[in-house]
């Protein structure tokens, strides 16, 4: 199993973002591949570096307007008179989604309000070169199991599942595991992907919903009172040409291994009965006890047995990691994950 990781990744430093109308320290921190690395080192999987792909490749799942935005929202933002130094838009296009037609405006703060879909996906320097490099770590690692790998594992950070097709949203700014699972498809394969972080993948969702080439799972912590709140309910089964491509499995917050076991077993089952050839994993380690959201209980042990559930379906994967935040366990998580999945 190679890992693909670029260093690039770890320059994306925001400090805060905001809850309840205050700005708090950010847990989606550099700090978070150092700890990674540790599980990488403990299984002694090779680092390669991906090569850098462009936007005409981000383009595959992520709308034109949008990554113009990116690629431009930081200079157009400073150059209005008291703007403040991190983006953070006052209005929001409420009824994009709705019937009623949305016009795109013109302005950087009209923008803004379109494009970022929450306060958690603060934009400072380097964000565009740490997504792009988190991004090409995914493209990377698909490409290897194309050529002929059983699994790859894309260390990537920023993460991507909240990213839909033209949003930035919940620390992700391009959806790698999208990416991932688009790249795969346009070369023959029927991929489905598992989003087993404690957040539902939103992004994921929406960029794949009127879809039937691709199979979305999530298993997370239900989101009446858990992010990302308006997503992740199990009526949502896709739509038009996708209807019956997406399955969400919600669990209550507290949930341990013996409940996570038979929502996988689920999740596993709809994978074989769609007739999936490649699997893309979005790997949330965000559910385990100690993580700082603190919502589910799954110990460093139980992820050795999640992945030894996941490599029973006998696919070759592409491994993307999502979440998990700074915690003692973090690395050995990742390790105990990996170890299962390979096994």
């Amino acid at each position: 199993m190679i890992t693909f990781y670029d260093d690039d990744q770890k320059l994306h430093a925001p400090e805060f973002f905001t809850i309840f109308g205050k700005p708090r320290p950010i847990p989606e921190t550099p700090m978070r591949i150092e700890m990674l690395m540790q599980g990488v080192k403990k299984l002694g999987l090779e680092v390669r570096k991906p090569k850098l792909i462009n936007m005409d490749q981000i383009a595959l799942v992520h709308d034109r307007r949008y990554l113009k935005f990116m690629e431009t929202l930081l200079e157009r933002w400073h150059l209005q008179p008291d703007a403040s130094e991190v983006p953070h838009p006052n209005v929001h296009a409420i009824q994009r989604n709705t019937l009623v037609p949305v016009s795109y405006p013109e302005g950087v703060m009209a923008q803004a309000g379109f494009h970022l879909g929450d306060s958690s996906c603060p934009v400072v320097a380097h964000t565009l070169q740490s997504a792009i490099a988190s991004a090409s770590s995914a493209v990377a690692a698909a490409q290897n199991v194309l050529d002929g790998a059983k699994i790859s594992y894309a260390l990537c950070r920023p993460p991507g599942h909240h990213a839909a097709s033209d949003a930035a949203g919940g620390f992700c700014y391009f959806n790698n595991s999208a990416l991932a699972a688009e790249m795969l498809t346009r070369a023959g394969r029927k991929v489905a992907v598992l989003d087993i972080d404690v957040h539902h993948g939103n992004g994921t969702e929406a960029i794949f919903y009127d879809r039937a080439d691709v199979l979305t799972v999530s298993i997370h912590c239900h989101p009446k009172r858990f992010y990302p709140f308006y997503w992740g309910y199990d009526t949502e089964l896709g739509r038009g040409a996708g209807e019956g491509f997406n399955l969400n499995l919600p669990l209550e917050k507290g949930t341990d291994i013996r409940t996570y076991q038979p929502a996988l077993e689920l999740a596993l089952q709809r994978i074989a009965d769609f007739g999936a050839d490649t699997l893309v994993v979005a790997c949330g380690l965000d559910i385990a006890i100690d993580d700082p959201f603190q919502a589910f209980a799954i110990r460093t042990e139980d992820f050795e047995v999640i992945g030894r559930q996941i490599a029973a379906a006998k696919l070759p994967m592409v491994v993307v990691q999502e979440g998990g935040y700074p915690s003692e366990t973090l690395g050995n998580n990742l390790a105990s994950f990996l170890a299962g999945i390979a096994s």
